[in-house]
């Protein structure tokens, strides 16, 4: 699986990369044939507090599955982001295995 990631307006750090790398890399446990993953993490100057977007687009076969969550830092958005995809993930597996049937 390739992930792509996408800083806009900063630079990631290493540390950074490699923990959203691990991250994503766990969903494979949930379905084998996905196709990449790009993450998008942008900055969100609005209100008195900066906070962080992360923008997770999931491609499958014949699908993309998108979430976007908002925290104060981006480890937390990728954390909350990989419940959300893991749960779109296993209804994407049955209506597959649905319209096989």
């Amino acid at each position: 699986m390739k992930v792509q990631t996408k800083s806009i307006h900063f630079s990631a750090d290493k540390k950074l990369l490699k923990f959203i790398q691990k991250k994503v890399q766990k969903l494979e446990q949930f379905f084998d044939r996905i196709v990449g993953v790009e993450v998008v993490m942008k900055l969100d100057n609005g209100g008195k507090t900066k906070n962080k977007i992360v923008e997770i687009y999931l491609k499958v076969p014949g699908n993309t599955i998108v979430t976007k969550e908002t925290h104060r830092t981006f480890e937390a958005a990728v954390d909350s982001s990989i419940p959300v995809l893991t749960r779109q993930l296993q209804r994407y597996k049955q209506r597959a295995r649905v319209k096989r049937a």
